[in-house]
């Protein structure tokens, strides 16, 4: 079976554009969490969130018509393409362009524009609707208008399973290119749900933290004082590579995944069980052909709600028995927020850094560990570490989850 490695790393979020900006920040321990300023918080009980910094404009990665006209989340995932790809340094001509493809997850999709045009409905009528609603909308279209900016004509598909989407897109990106149907995949994910509605309907599911006395705070993954995730938008996505056709061209190579694992919790439609995360980890321990004592790192869910945080927990302890007390586990949502279907990917990026540097980042926010909670989070600081293999966790509404599972490449 063909191998895949990770050769471009692109990252949009609260912290920044791109991985020099977010990564450094990342190992810092650094919040990208404030108050929101684009969406109106007045009558919010949640009035922060991981807002896009000011600075990020999609004019600078498309074209203005076209940026204009796309849902926030297009944007974010065309910023970040170009970034993955840039970094790569993979060159898409007439001969391979047939062999590289995009898969990109999103969990809402285009959000925004779908609230826009049902106001322009309801007010000014049918005629009124824009065009370019059902386009703008739909989840695939990350994954569509990334193929057709940067001419990909392989395999262009999308994920829609919630806060696992990037994390899936990633998972069936590779097997893509394992099975010869691609030398490259630009894969992860993209959301952009910091919208009026849709914080609201989390806010009366009472899922995401109301401390707004101290938004940088707020998202403190395995903390006994913690009271719902914090919701935050950008894009991660990576550059997927067939490893004989990474080293042929002389590609820096930041990791390998080994392999992946996905499972269905068959349990509640937004309460997480620990039995989907085990068969999760199980399988793709099983198919990367890794022992769980080989494991050094994991970058958790760590969603900083209640029940997912003692589930993972316990779903870690369940896996990897004794071995747990060595592995060095953490959320680097405390840092970044929880970027939905976009999280996969970002933490997919972030996973491949840590390997490649030897940098474990830290869980911050973690003064009071929930009883339970009792694993190695990396509270606050990061460590060094020679660590060779790490897994990343994503599990969604529905009770969907995916596991993936990186070495570092040495060669």
């Amino acid at each position: 079976m063909k191998r895949v490695v990770i050769t471009g790393i692109g990252m949009v979020s609260s912290l920044g554009v791109g991985k020099d900006e977010i990564w450094p920040k990342v190992k810092e321990g650094i919040s990208g969490i404030d108050f929101l300023k684009r969406v109106d918080n007045t009558d919010l009980k949640t009035k922060f969130g991981g807002e896009i910094a000011e600075h990020f404009n999609a004019e600078d990665f498309m074209d203005a018509k076209e940026a204009r006209r796309s849902d926030v989340f297009i944007t974010y995932a065309a910023a970040a393409a170009v970034l993955a790809l840039k970094d790569s340094g993979l060159e898409i001509t007439k001969e391979n362009e047939h062999l590289i493809g995009s898969y990109i997850g999103s969990g809402i999709g285009g959000i925004q524009t779908f609230v826009d045009n049902v106001i322009a409905y309801r007010e000014k009528g049918p005629s009124r609707v824009s065009p370019f609603f059902v386009p703008s909308m739909v989840p695939n279209m990350a994954a569509g208008y990334v193929s057709i900016f940067n001419q990909l004509k392989g395999p262009n598909c999308a994920t829609a399973t919630a806060c696992a989407a990037g994390a899936h897109a990633i998972a069936y990106a590779a097997m893509n290119i394992q099975r010869g149907d691609a030398i490259a995949m630009v894969s992860g994910g993209a959301e952009a749900p910091l919208v009026h509605v849709a914080i609201s309907g989390f806010n009366v599911m009472r899922a995401i933290s109301t401390r707004n006395d101290d938004p940088k705070k707020a998202s403190r993954p395995f903390d006994n004082d913690r009271d719902g995730f914090v919701m935050a938008e950008g894009s991660g996505l990576i550059v997927l590579e067939e490893l004989e056709h990474a080293k042929k061209r002389g590609a820096k190579i930041y990791a390998e995944l080994l392999g992946s694992g996905m499972s269905g919790d068959a349990h509640h439609i937004t309460s997480p069980s620990i039995d989907g995360p085990v068969i999760c980890m199980e399988m793709a321990l099983k198919n990367s052909g890794i022992n769980p004592n080989q494991v050094d790192y994991i970058n958790a869910h760590g969603t900083s709600t209640q029940q997912n945080d003692i589930n993972e927990t316990n779903a870690i302890k369940r896996v990897f028995g004794n071995h747990s007390d060595k592995l060095l586990v953490s959320s680097t949502k405390s840092i970044t927020g929880h970027l939905l279907g976009a999280a996969g990917g970002l933490e997919a990026g972030i996973t491949s850094l840590a390997l490649d540097e030897g940098i474990a980042p830290p869980t911050i926010n973690l003064d009071n560990p929930q009883e339970g909670c009792d694993l190695n989070y990396i509270p606050h600081s990061a460590v060094d570490s020679n660590m060779k293999i790490a897994l990343s966790n994503s599990f969604g509404f529905g009770g969907t989850n995916c596991t993936l599972i990186f070495k570092k490449f040495e060669g």
